[in-house]
């Protein structure tokens, strides 16, 4: 089974460095200075307690990457940037190919299953960053992070099982399942404060909690109004605590998540309508009000348009009106 991650930044970075690291077929398909940087250097991979250089087979496109039917295609870019990425890997790519979706939201399998039967979804917890060219952290051991695997839009498969076991055996914790789609609903809650945290450079301050909440609480009355099952979070804190807490990697600690480090690399792009966003179309859609998760989406979008760097506007600012 060959892996083509399509995005090789923090989380497909993470994923295609450790299973080539444990005798995996795998090309990063990325661009730019990072695929210049992979391609002189190879993938820098950090963690909490190593650092490696992996010799990591590339490509600019998924046409340089020669798609096959047996191959497994991990899709691993923001939401926003999927749907011109899932266009031309049909062009040339069987119609059979495995499209794994590891990413936050739970609108881009959808945009897959439009064009490939074998539509996967992956519910991603891992702490992945990837600030410069060529360099991808994991901060925390012992496992590199939590990935559930099921297809969409549901149900499983000896594929699903397979990748499963290859990610386990690459140091994840992780698990087939036949309803992926409900524990990414579960994921997609707490990605609500994605925005928070990128707006205001913490989550962590009381304001900055209370919206949260309040964006979760909207986000629950969301899915009850259109009838959405959400996974049980019985399990979550035992996986996270087996799979460890947030560490520092070379010295410095984890500064923010995905959101966070799109403004912090100046992308001009932000994945906040697809995250916020989702519960703001699922309101209007069902009649339940939603102005916190209107608010982070627009004020993300904002900040992403203008160049604004994370921590530029305060949670006190963002709750004005609002709590």
């Amino acid at each position: 089974m060959r892996y083509l991650i399509l995005g090789a930044g923090a989380i497909g970075g993470a994923i295609g460095g450790r299973l080539f690291q444990h005798g995996h077929d795998v090309v990063l398909i990325a661009r730019g200075e990072h695929l210049a940087a992979l391609r002189t250097t190879g993938l820098e991979l950090r963690d909490p307690e190593t650092t490696v250089h992996l010799a990591v087979k590339t490509a600019p496109s998924a046409e340089a990457a020669q798609p096959q039917g047996g191959d497994v295609v991990i899709l691993a870019t923001k939401s926003q940037h999927s749907e011109p990425l899932l266009a031309d890997l049909a062009l040339v790519a069987p119609p059979e190919i495995a499209v794994v979706c590891a990413q936050n939201g739970v609108e881009n399998e959808r945009v897959a299953l439009r064009r490939f039967a074998n539509t996967y979804g992956m519910r991603v917890i891992l702490a992945g960053t990837h600030l410069e060219p060529g360099v991808v952290e994991i901060s925390t051991s012992p496992l590199w992070g939590i990935l559930d695997i099921g297809r969409y839009p549901e149900g499983s498969d000896a594929v699903a099982e397979q990748i499963a076991e290859d990610l386990r055996v690459s140091g994840f914790d992780a698990r087939a399942t036949p309803r992926v789609m409900s524990h990414k609903y579960l994921k997609l809650l707490s990605n609500l404060a994605n925005a928070i945290q990128a707006a205001s450079g913490t989550g962590e301050d009381p304001t900055a909690r209370q919206l949260a909440k309040a964006a979760r609480a909207e986000a629950r009355a969301c899915f009850a109004a259109a009838g959405i099952e959400v996974a049980e979070e019985t399990d979550e804190a035992e996986r996270r605590r087996t799979r460890g807490l947030t560490q520092a990697v070379g010295g410095a600690s984890r500064e923010g998540g995905s959101s966070w480090q799109s403004l912090r690399r100046g992308t001009g792009n932000i994945e906040a309508d697809w995250l916020n966003g989702e519960i703001v179309l699922l309101g209007r859609q069902h009649g339940v009000p939603t102005p916190v998760n209107e608010r982070l989406q627009a004020v993300a979008n904002r900040m992403a348009h203008e160049g604004m760097p994370p921590g530029s506007i305060s949670a006190e600012e963002l709750a004005a009106g609002l709590l």
